[in-house]
């Protein structure tokens, strides 16, 4: 399964990128709406074309980063937003990232990296955010491939990965998900723990 930088520029040059909307999706806008503390220190990983870095930036959000692979996203954002700080785009694997921050919005990119990496994801979020701290997205709510991303799960399977370092705050399936989603996303809200229960 080839998940490498190249396969994923090479999707984005030749906009083979079915899994982008164009848009911010509406759950996610919904919650930004409710954000008052313009300075939260925000993460997108592999935030793509990135609406949402975009729509948190025109909101008045000016700590936003994204992280992605390929460059090619990475510059897509840029070309829309002049202004947006080329230092907050980051070309890198997420887990390789060293920085710190309040929140991490998820979108699309958990059901993109091989499933083997999904109790790491958890573990390097935990790592990433400052106390009670936050991941906040959406994970799909159906099974999917599993051969090439995305790849999907359910609710159960989410919470035995994160529960060692988050309290699940909310974890149900999003009303307001674009027509060809509906029904098939979960809203979630992660707080940080902040002691890590004993892990056997």
């Amino acid at each position: 399964m080839d998940l490498s930088e190249g396969f994923w520029d090479n999707r984005y040059k030749t906009s083979d990128i079915g899994w982008d909307l164009g848009e911010v999706s509406p759950p996610l806008k919904n919650y930004i709406n409710q954000l008052s503390d313009k300075e939260l220190k925000i993460l997108i990983p592999g935030g793509g074309n990135s609406y949402e870095a975009e729509y948190l930036y025109n909101k008045g959000f000016k700590n936003v980063y994204v992280v992605d692979l390929s460059q090619t996203a990475l510059n897509n954002i840029q070309a829309r937003l002049p202004l947006f700080p080329s230092s907050h785009l980051i070309q890198k694997n997420f887990f390789d990232v060293d920085m710190t921050f309040d929140l991490i919005m998820e979108h699309t990119f958990f059901c993109a990296i091989d499933p083997n990496l999904r109790a790491a994801y958890a573990a390097k979020a935990f790592e990433m955010l400052h106390d009670n701290g936050k991941v906040v997205g959406l994970l799909f709510n159906v099974p999917l491939n599993k051969t090439h991303p995305p790849f999907g799960g359910c609710k159960i399977e989410y919470i035995e990965y994160f529960k060692h370092y988050f309290d699940t705050k909310i974890m149900e399936a999003s009303y307001n998900s674009i027509t060809s989603r509906q029904d098939k996303e979960l809203f979630f809200i992660l707080q940080k723990k902040n002691i890590i229960t004993t892990i056997y």
